[in-house]
């Protein structure tokens, strides 16, 4: 199976006064094609730094990253931005939804930037794929978190992206409604084909996934298929 990302040997400091804080040591890890795969850690591990190096969002200090088989060390910060909204889909924890557009239009947003034809018509599909059907015309304001969060998905799998980045996706949301979103994310995602990396503090949640990276104090002390998808292959 094709790596879809390939992380080596990053690191990734900053200057804090007269003084180098390193956040990220010498971090390697592949993800395959089609692979959902959790970062896990305790907060200030790293984890939310290492999402954005990923996803060329921010530049290492020493190492490379390479996502969908560009090395995005050698691109400029246009082209890098060319790659995410072609093959890049973000879920976050403050949801990061236009204040001023309605559901509908959060989601047509990625689509009519790529110049795509269809979509509104996309949009209504998705919305109301994730239980939005009669709210798509509220805006964010209007909606719950969980609500609002869904309208991220929909956006997020809108231009049909290759890979999927969530910044704990359940951040901000309840046990019912978090457990809610992420049946949708994993439902969504198994029917896009899409490749999952889940940043979360959360082990029940990366334990459904098929591979954890544990970090701390910027370091990988884990990085493994999840113990119960392990079992099942040996025992195969």
């Amino acid at each position: 199976m094709s790596k879809i990302l390939k992380i080596t040997g990053l690191e990734k400091t900053y200057s804090s006064g007269n003084k180098q804080l390193t956040v990220l040591h010498d971090i390697s890890f592949d993800v395959e094609q089609g692979q959902t795969f959790s970062i896990v850690g305790p907060s200030g591990s790293g984890k939310t730094t290492l999402l954005g190096l990923c996803a060329g969002l921010d530049q290492p200090n020493s190492g490379t990253v390479e996502l969908c088989g560009q090395n995005l060390n050698i691109l400029n910060e246009d082209q890098r931005a060319q790659l995410r909204n072609k093959e890049v889909g973000f879920i976050f924890q403050n949801f990061q939804l236009l204040p001023t557009l309605t559901a509908l239009e959060n989601v047509s947003v990625p689509l009519e930037l790529q110049g795509a034809k269809n979509a509104t018509s996309k949009s209504k599909s998705l919305l109301e794929k994730v239980g939005l059907g009669d709210r798509m015309h509220h805006y964010p304001s209007q909606l719950s978190g969980g609500e609002q969060q869904r309208v991220a998905l929909a956006r997020a799998f809108a231009n049909s992206p290759s890979i999927l980045f969530a910044d704990e996706p359940t951040g901000n949301l309840d046990d019912e409604t978090g457990e809610k979103v992420i049946q949708l994310l994993l439902e969504l995602n198994k029917e896009n084909g899409t490749t999952l990396v889940i940043i979360t503090h959360d082990l029940e949640l990366a334990n459904r996934t098929q591979h954890i990276l544990k970090l701390k104090g910027g370091k990988i002390v884990t990085n493994q298929p999840t113990p119960s998808r392990e079992a099942s292959q040996r025992n195969k």
